[in-house]
């Protein structure tokens, strides 16, 4: 079977979906890998690279996708909408592609795609079990987002994160909020410590308390009621207008005193929970900064404009919503492996066999025989789930 490594197209994005280290792997299972020219360049990784590693290096993207059996990328279909439709006439039908599609949100990109009869396989969707712990894409490219949002707060804070003392006086230092103990919002937490800033971090699951604690934070404790705020999958629950209004209410003064806001809260599949408003920010100090990590999904911060940075007040509002693309490096490393792992998961006898009884199988099928067969996402759009297989 051929796998193919399309260049990526979404504007911005440097990632790419194999880097030279995993081909072996594929190789070795049976696979024959194909990768369009300059794929790996802009996250560092020439295609002389892979030239080394046994892949064959292809120019035309037409040919390289019309004779691949499995397509691999960072964005497709969902989560690079326009570019991504105008390689769906070359895939042939039963073609398995694998990568990023943002499911559960962009139905029409996802119904033109199981049109062309390609069978999809959406990385967002790997459950959070252990034994699919090394295929989980959100969980390695939230953590690299974590990192970068704290560094780029850094950047934007016209003070410095630890204590120091000097001969000239002593500083103190800076405050750093964290809303969201999920994997970006905890890597934020363990960045800004080791900067020196003095952290404090607030999730609406009180079980990620003791998380937040090992890494040095305190833990914000606000007096909500919140026991079923966890979904099965480890995710928190969207919570309702009354929740959240409370929620704003109770955070208003810890925001008030922070330098640093690193907001990272989202419900897979929903509109982010506004939990910072206007008002908040106005009531920060002069040279406060604030990252919506939210900011793709509508924001944490009712400010928040998307790849955007505003000033309100003398504070910085930053809207980023690729980080893990300006490290693409490591981050094609990561999802690279995250990927690979799936493949090598589905493949048996050098072929891609699909076996709905295994559960990490049938809740990342999306598109198979011309139809949208995922139950989550079925549901997400309002419609029955099919038979299972």
């Amino acid at each position: 079977m051929i796998v193919a490594v399309p260049k990526e197209t979404f504007t911005g994005e440097c990632r790419v979906a194999i880097t030279p280290p995993r081909i072996g792997s594929l190789i070795k299972a049976g696979f024959e890998v194909r990768i369009e020219a300059g794929a790996g360049v802009a996250a560092g990784f020439a295609d002389a690279t892979y030239q080394e590693r046994q892949a064959v290096v292809i120019a035309d993207r037409g040919s390289l996708l019309a004779e691949a059996d499995v397509v691999l990328q960072v964005r497709t279909s969902g989560a690079n909408p326009e570019r991504a439709r105008q390689d769906l006439p070359f895939f042939k039908p039963g073609t398995v592609i694998i990568g990023l599609a943002e499911p559960l949100t962009q139905r029409d990109a996802i119904e033109a795609f199981a049109g062309c009869g390609a069978v999809l396989l959406a990385m967002e969707l790997i459950p959070r079990i252990s034994r699919a712990q090394s295929m989980d894409a959100l969980s390695s490219m939230g953590s690299l987002s974590g990192y970068k949002a704290v560094l780029l707060a850094v950047n934007y804070l016209p003070r410095i994160c630890p204590m120091m003392m000097t001969a000239a006086g002593t500083i103190t230092p800076a405050k750093v909020l964290v809303i969201g103990a999920g994997v970006a919002g905890l890597q934020a937490v363990a960045t800004a410590r080791r900067l020196g800033a003095a952290v404090s971090a607030y999730d609406v699951r009180p079980a990620v308390k003791e998380q937040i604690l090992s890494l040095g934070a305190k833990f914000v404790e606000l007096p909500l009621e919140t026991k079923d705020a966890q979904s099965v999958g480890g995710y928190a629950k969207e919570q309702s207008a009354q929740q959240q209004r409370r929620q704003r209410e109770l955070m208003a003064s810890v925001v008030r005193e922070s330098d640093v806001v690193i907001s990272t809260a989202a419900v897979p599949g929903k509109k982010a929970p506004v939990l910072i408003t206007a008002e908040m920010v106005r009531t920060m100090k002069s040279g406060s900064v604030i990252v919506d990590l939210a900011a793709a999904s509508g924001g944490n911060c009712e400010l928040t404009r998307p790849e955007e940075t505003l000033e309100v007040g003398g504070v910085k509002l930053l809207g980023p919503i690729n980080l893990p693309s300006t490290v693409a490096y490591h981050a094609s490393e990561l999802y690279s492996n995250n990927v690979c792992n799936l493949l090598l998961h589905l493949t048996k006898s050098g072929r891609v066999a699909l076996d709905d009884a295994d559960q990490i199988t049938h809740e990342t099928l999306v598109t198979h025989h011309g139809q949208v067969v995922n139950t989550l996402v079925r549901a997400a759009w309002g419609l029955a789930p099919l038979p299972r297989a």
